[in-house]
């Protein structure tokens, strides 16, 4: 299920965040928003176990191998847009520096919606968004609250989904981007539940030691306004945790 905005949202905040991967924005002060269609992510990428062994290790230990395959149509475009907002919108602009912003955008905002403190997110949400939050979240069961966090070292995977420039009537201008996380996940969901990429059977010390890992998905999308004269903020106005999240 998509959450995102269904009316102008409100920018507020992730400047920082999405600078760097060890900073955080303040609040800052709110602007309009355009409502956006919803894009979807590309196809989920597959994914397999290597073990490694080091010194002093006790059997062996094992890592998550992401394999993707990018379709180079999709790849020319999001680079395409990516030189576009450095040429007219932001010349300091980096995807790199952006991702590593949005994973730690993703970790808090995933955390604080697996413990329930929604009135925290009034600052790293849209209005819009978060009020589809508040009536969601209460009715899921704690296996699927459990499962919504994401530690940032959990984070197998991360890519771009879509790239959307746009511009209103006003001469508005704001820049979109769908960003798509696979994460490690301990929760206590049932084998069968659908729409996972696979539940993975992840062995630490002995074969008598085994610890069950879910692969999960999730689409948060990040938008800012670049009207000259606005603040450099970020926020996020849409939310998808796939199967859980519903």
């Amino acid at each position: 299920m998509a959450l995102r905005c269904a009316a102008p949202g409100r920018v507020r905040w992730l400047a920082r965040a999405l600078a760097g991967p060890a900073r955080l924005l303040p609040p800052a002060a709110a602007a309009p928003g355009p409502p956006g269609p919803a894009w979807a992510c590309p196809p989920q990428p597959s994914a397999r176990f290597a073990s490694t062994a080091g010194p002093g290790t006790e059997g062996p230990q094992r890592r998550v191998v992401v394999v993707r395959i990018t379709s180079p149509f999709a790849w020319l475009r999001t680079r395409f847009y990516y030189l576009l907002i450095r040429l007219y919108f932001d010349q300091e602009f980096s995807i790199e520096e952006f991702t590593r912003g949005a994973k730690q955008a993703f970790s808090v905002v995933s955390k604080l919606l697996s413990q329930c403190k929604l009135d925290l997110l009034e600052e790293l949400v849209s209005a819009e968004v978060l009020q589809v939050l508040k009536e969601k979240i209460s009715l899921l069961p704690d296996s699927h609250r459990d499962a919504l966090a994401a530690d940032i070292d959990a984070i197998m995977y991360t890519t771009e989904g879509d790239v959307r420039i746009y511009y209103d009537d006003d001469g508005i201008k704001f820049v979109s981007i769908l960003m798509c996380f696979w994460y490690l996940n301990g929760a206590n969901l049932p084998d069968e539940v659908p729409g996972e990429a696979k539940v993975f059977q992840i062995v630490f010390g002995d074969e008598n030691t085994k610890e069950k890992k879910h692969l999960l998905t999730a689409n948060y999308e990040f938008q800012r306004e670049f009207t000259e004269g606005a603040k450099p903020d970020w926020t996020i106005t849409r939310i998808e945790h796939p199967r859980l999240l519903e």
